[in-house]
């Protein structure tokens, strides 16, 4: 990868919905040799996908809840047990293996403390081999971006 990938990766970063003139025209190419990187990041799997960034308020999430799981046992049945109902659950937006104290990080988003109620005790609760759960929930957001530097 080279400097005017990583103006390309910035781009699109900034507005995936960019045509290849306007990418193009942005980071001074010529539309032809710009969609040939384009493809290029793609096949190498630095461009993983295209998305749509939805805000969870106006999208009825407006609870986001980070929470500490640590696992009673490591052995193989419980570990990817866990990791399948994470992988099912829709309201878990991501799961970070961590260092430390626990064994992972949730982030969780729900409509609202009911919600949040029944996921616990219809996912996290009835989940076997978690030993503890620890949640912080979110009251305000100081930073939250997705564009890499």
């Amino acid at each position: 990868m080279d400097g005017k990938d990583r103006q390309i990766l910035r781009e699109l970063q900034r507005d995936g919905r960019l045509t290849n003139a306007e990418l193009a025209d942005r980071v001074n190419l010529s539309p032809s040799p710009c969609l040939r990187r384009v493809r290029n990041l793609e096949k190498a799997g630095v461009i993983e996908r295209y998305v749509a960034l939805v805000d969870r308020e106006a999208a009825g999430y407006p609870v986001t809840a980070f929470v500490q799981v640590t696992l009673a046992r490591h052995d193989r049945v419980v570990v990817d047990t866990f990791e399948q109902r994470v992988r099912e659950t829709p309201q878990i937006l991501s799961c970070h293996l961590l260092t430390g104290s626990s064994d992972y990080l949730l982030q969780i988003v729900v409509a609202g403390l009911d919600d949040y109620e029944i996921f616990m005790r219809e996912t996290l609760h009835t989940t076997p081999g978690i030993a503890t759960i620890n949640t912080s929930f979110v009251y305000g957001t100081v930073k939250d971006i997705v564009e890499l530097p």
